[in-house]
């Protein structure tokens, strides 16, 4: 029998256009209409939640709201002949967390369109120490390989690497056997950098000033880029011949200045990935990479937990730049 409130982080706009985040009671009468209504076991803390948070209207447009783009937990209760009570699920992206009330909340109501069943070899938790950061990694890794990307053709360069994506993605392309430079700006993380597999470790003002030359020394057989800007103008420039960059995030900028002459006289190619939109076929493809062949044996290392309680100041740290890695969220102990 389900209580008539649940607790969750909500979000509301203050008179004076802030916006005030309270850990409090929520009435299932406030979740959207949806076939799938699960509990919350976890969810994590994404870029884009933080957005969510601050009252940024590019990704969310209505208040009072529960953000969370990620949320893995057991169905209570379905209308859709594809899941039952139970059963262990996982649903990240698509709307949730954006304008349909997310995993912030212990209980989320969604399309099962949005839901698939966690992978075998996946724990529940272990799913949101991956999270959509952990998946948009995968992609950029999938997209490096299936361009053509080799062990031995040359270093991966990550930027934005202690961050969700470039954390996980630092960690899985040294799991694969391929060579990482790791991009960082916070040089008392370099220890954590090395510990996930990173070959060496850069600064980031090393990487962000050619961004107005033609064309730089060639270094990178290939990039998973999460920042944009200038960081991602350089790098680009310093491909050699054939060279793959993924890109998935812009926490410098979401402008580019570049110009053509990587993608005419080297034949970079350029790789976006998304994690919002893309088809459930190619989801339950990545995630089962992430259960199999690609399981990460240091999502302890990769992340930490905290309470609903702890989220405010988790937010805030990560809109100052300071977060690490993964940032689990435990609806349990609330």
């Amino acid at each position: 029998m389900l209580s008539e409130t649940f607790p969750a982080l909500l979000v509301s706009a203050a008179d004076d256009k802030t916006h005030v985040l309270q850990v409090t009671r929520v009435s299932f009468d406030d979740l959207p209409e949806g076939d799938v209504l699960i509990q919350v076991h976890y969810s994590s803390l994404n870029y884009k939640d933080a957005l969510s948070a601050s009252g940024n209207r590019g990704v969310t447009k209505r208040y009072p709201h529960v953000p969370g783009i990620d949320a893995a937990g057991v169905v209570v209760e379905s209308r859709s002949q594809r899941f039952a009570p139970g059963d262990r699920v996982l649903c990240c992206g698509y709307d949730l967390g954006m304008n349909t009330w997310g995993g912030f909340g212990r209980y989320i109501r969604v399309p099962a369109d949005w839901v698939m069943a966690v992978p075998q070899g996946l724990e529940l938790k272990e799913t949101m120490e991956l999270g959509t950061a952990g998946f948009t990694a995968a992609g950029c890794v999938f997209e490096l390989l299936d361009s053509g990307c080799r062990v031995d053709g040359g270093p991966i360069l990550v930027a934005g690497a202690t961050g969700g994506v470039g954390s996980v993605a630092v960690a899985l392309l040294a799991k694969l056997g391929f060579q990482v430079t790791a991009v960082t700006g916070k040089a008392s993380e370099h220890e954590f950098l090395l510990r996930l597999g990173a070959h060496s470790v850069v600064d980031r003002g090393k990487v962000s000033g050619g961004a107005r030359r033609m064309l730089l020394r060639e270094r990178w057989a290939g990039v998973v880029d999460t920042v944009g800007g200038d960081i991602l103008a350089t790098t680009i420039k310093q491909c050699q011949y054939g060279a793959v960059v993924t890109c998935c995030g812009n926490a410098a900028s979401g402008e580019l200045p570049i110009n053509v002459y990587p993608f005419i006289l080297r034949g970079v190619r350029l790789i976006g990935v998304d994690s919002a939109q893309c088809a459930m076929e190619r989801r339950e493809k990545l995630w089962g990479l992430l259960a199999g062949p690609w399981r990460l044996d240091c999502l302890g290392e990769l992340s930490q937990t905290i309470t609903l309680n702890q989220l405010p100041e988790a937010i805030d740290l990560m809109l100052q730049g300071g977060s690490r890695g993964r940032i689990v969220v435990s609806l349990l102990e609330q």
